[in-house]
């Protein structure tokens, strides 16, 4: 009896994420960010001999640092098919069949694996295929065209083949292709589709993430998490005249600034805090310290940005902020609504989970005295199934 191929995997983790809008590989699920969910679940099959990275230039160390236990990480290329081509190169000799699959399909199963495994022995390539259940009509010059759908499907990954076969048909590669199977088609092969899985979802877009996270619960167990966290700040005003004052990314002309290494947004301050607090991620001191010389003279509404990102690569998701300004002087008055604008659209929520208030401190203390003003905010974060 023939022993069974053996069998490399490639991770293909070198994209930029345009479409999701921001860097969704370190999108946390369930505790880990999501390329790890794919990669243990190659690296922990018993019929995949060696598992490999492909992963942006930039991040070849951070993922080394990550990911010790693979087998090679190695820089992607301009396209994804570039990017694959690197990764099956980098494979060893020893390696007879080559899967290469998405980093963004977390929930790729060992039956799906198994399948894929099973095609490529048969045929010499293979990739899963879902059957389409909407009517799919072609437009053509002269109408529309209504197609066979039964004969119809969409493909996922991973897709596999003979190594020998991967790398002649990239070398002979004249144009991009979509798909390794696309690729070997036009080299020649006839590869087959194997039955796929609807739940080996490719995260794409920025809803894609919730519906990740609502299958990944029934499988974890995970409940929704709630967190609210905190935020305080205080800035003196500052006794230079030219020094604009900026309040909830807003500007107020005319008024005397705020003394600060950045802008000293004291209210955006108090935001970001509250919003790292609430994922425990330290405060803006550690994030933005004012010993850093870039950070000199920022907008305020970079360290909103920022801190959006940092608690989101973790899962969270923001559903309010509640801020209070207490200042003697400026009167917010119809700039309030300009503020609430600013922070929800730097936030990404609707202006209605956004809410600022305003007061004095009764002329007691530095506050009431006019010498400054101060900013607390809650900001409360949720985690889990949508």
């Amino acid at each position: 009896m023939p022993s069974p191929p053996i069998v490399y995997a490639v991770l293909v983790a070198a994209g930029r994420g345009e479409r999701f809008g921001g860097d969704k590989l370190w999108l946390d699920l369930d505790g880990a960010p999501l390329w790890r969910h794919a990669y243990r679940a190659f690296r922990d099959n018993a019929r995949i001999a060696g598992v490999g990275i492909v992963v942006a230039p930039e991040r070849v160390g951070r993922f080394r640092s990550e990911a010790p236990d693979a087998d090679f990480v190695v820089p992607g290329g301009e396209t994804r098919q570039e990017s694959a081509r690197r990764g099956v190169t980098a494979c060893p000799d020893e390696a007879e069949i080559v899967l290469i699959h998405d980093a963004a399909r977390p929930f790729v199963t060992p039956a799906l694996i198994e399948r894929v495994i099973a095609g490529v022995v048969e045929r010499g390539a293979a990739a899963p295929g879902l059957p389409i259940t909407d009517t799919v009509k072609r437009l053509g010059e002269e109408g529309i065209e209504t197609l066979d759908r039964t004969r119809l499907r969409t493909v996922q990954t991973p897709q596999g083949a003979l190594r020998g076969l991967l790398v002649r048909a990239f070398g002979a590669a004249d144009r991009s292709f979509t798909d390794e199977l696309s690729m070997l088609e036009a080299f020649g092969a006839n590869p087959v589709l194997v039955e796929g899985d609807p739940d080996n979802l490719k995260i794409t877009h920025p809803g894609d993430a919730d519906l990740a996270r609502a299958l990944l619960s029934p499988r974890t167990n995970r409940p929704m998490e709630t967190r609210t966290g905190l935020g305080y700040d205080v800035h003196a005003f500052s006794a230079d005249p030219d020094r604009p004052l900026w309040l909830g990314g807003v500007l107020f002309e005319g008024h005397a600034g705020l003394e600060g290494h950045s802008d000293a947004d004291v209210l955006l301050h108090a935001i970001a805090d509250a919003i790292l607090g609430a994922a425990g991620k330290d405060d803006i001191g550690v994030h933005f310290p004012n010993s850093d010389p870039k950070w000199a003279g920022c907008a305020s509404k970079t360290f909103l940005e920022v801190s959006k990102d940092l608690v989101e690569e973790e899962g969270w998701r923001m559903v309010n902020i509640d801020a209070t300004v207490i200042a003697e002087t400026p009167r917010l008055g119809s700039k309030r609504d300009d503020m609430r604008l600013t922070i929800a659209q730097t936030l990404g929520l609707p202006s209605d989970r956004v809410n600022v208030k305003a007061t004095t401190n009764e002329r007691l203390g530095t506050i009431g005295r006019g010498e400054g003003i101060a900013a607390f905010a809650v900001a409360t974060l949720v985690r889990g199934p949508s």
